[in-house]
């Protein structure tokens, strides 16, 4: 089986995730772009793979959209991103960014490319610096 590892910012939480993940999906809907903050979230998804918490599984906090299957799992010290659980636990969900390890897997698709942030639309015109710019 493929370990994947990762952790919070702050390291107050670590897990690993024992499987494979089935996609990496890249979402601009406007309910993962305020969960991040950011144009879009970047999500590994499994059916099979199992999240074990290595230390601070006390210190997660969980949120649910009502009337929806949305949520998310996060750091309360920090507010990192974490691994949640979906559809009545049957789906993992895992945001990118918070793993250590590099996955086996490459992005495949942005999905709800209609709910674009209208800012997002003109990315591929910045410049790009390997670094803070001075």
């Amino acid at each position: 089986m493929t370990v994947t590892r990762g952790s919070c910012l702050c390291g107050a939480v670590t897990f690993e995730i024992d499987g494979q993940f089935d996609r990496f999906l890249l979402c601009h809907c406007s309910r993962c772009r305020k969960d991040t903050g950011s144009a879009h979230a970047a999500n590994l998804f499994s059916f099979s793979a199992k999240l074990t918490w290595l230390s601070g599984a006390q210190e997660v906090s969980h949120f649910r959209l009502t009337g929806s299957h949305h949520g998310k799992s996060f750091c309360r010290h920090c507010g990192s991103a974490l691994p949640t659980l979906q559809m009545d636990n049957k789906l993992l969900l895992v945001p990118a960014g918070c793993l250590d390890t590099v996955p086996k897997i490459m992005p495949e698709a942005h999905i709800f490319t209609d709910s674009k942030a209208h800012w997002e639309r003109h990315f591929d015109k910045l410049p790009a610096f390997p670094q803070l710019p001075k």
